[in-house]
């Protein structure tokens, strides 16, 4: 009897054991989720959000990761190795500079997107309904992004040239480093006003609209995105770059106050 029931024992211990490794193997056989890193000027951040929650839902063999900031910047990153597989930028330059250092990957650069530059100030702010009114006495700060580094501050500088601007407010012009902060700057009362992309202003409900920039001031706003070429995941993130094409995905981005660019 003794015997019997450590035989027992003992075979229900390798079955424990076997099943416990078929479960181990089964588990360990499992993919691990491909990880896609993509750098994107700081103005996407919202409208990215919601689509890559949309795109890893349909998507589960997909992990997006995400680095936010001026397009300058992530630019120069992705000149120094930084591991990227997908760049969206907010200006053509900071883009055209890696094409000509080819560190894109053949084939996959597109114009993605456009935007509007506008002037905003504090939502109770009454005094100004114009950029002429940014040389009044009473506006002490006007918030633009680095002209070197983020494409919003280098439409602004573009614009306030235009309209021969850019010099009588030299003392007035405090930079952010990137449109977000801009954005900020003037929410927290610390800049009188500021010039940011229209999605950047339909975010915040603390400042308003108080002139559109008419086109013609600045060069085209155009947000081009590529596939980087020393990335591993090539195929998977041209996968998402088409999936950013898409009417569902260009309907977030104009929900977002974003323009999408006939084809």
């Amino acid at each position: 009897m003794k015997k019997l029931v450590s035989l027992l024992t003992g075979g229900l211990l390798v079955l424990a054991l076997l099943t416990g490794c078929g479960a181990n193997s089964q588990s360990g056989n499992q993919p691990q989720p491909k990880e896609i890193y993509i750098s994107a000027a700081a103005s996407l951040k919202s409208a990215l959000t919601q689509l890559a929650n949309t795109y890893e839902q349909q998507h589960k063999d997909v992990k997006l990761r995400f680095n936010y900031g001026a397009s300058g910047d992530l630019a120069q990153q992705i000149q120094q190795g930084a591991p990227v597989d997908l760049f969206i930028s907010a200006g053509k330059a900071e883009m055209d500079r890696l094409e000509q250092k080819n560190l894109l990957q053949t084939g996959t650069r597109l114009d993605l997107l456009s935007n509007e530059l506008v002037l905003i100030v504090g939502k109770d702010n009454n005094s100004v309904s114009s950029v002429q009114d940014l040389t009044k006495a009473g506006i002490i700060k006007v918030a633009i992004g680095s002209p070197q580094s983020v494409p919003a501050g280098k439409y602004a500088q573009e614009s306030l040239t235009s309209l021969n601007l850019w010099n009588p407010l030299q003392s007035k012009l405090v930079y952010g480093k990137d449109v977000t902060q801009v954005l900020t700057y003037v929410e927290t009362g610390n800049a009188d006003a500021g010039l940011v992309y229209g999605s950047d202003a339909k975010l915040s409900k603390q400042v308003k609209v108080a002139y559109s920039i008419p086109d013609s001031a600045h060069k085209p706003i155009v947000y081009p995105a590529a596939v980087i070429a020393a990335s591993q995941q090539k195929s998977a993130a041209g996968d998402f770059l088409k999936y950013l094409q898409s009417s569902e995905a260009q309907a977030v981005f104009t929900g977002y106050g974003f323009k999408t660019l006939s084809k």
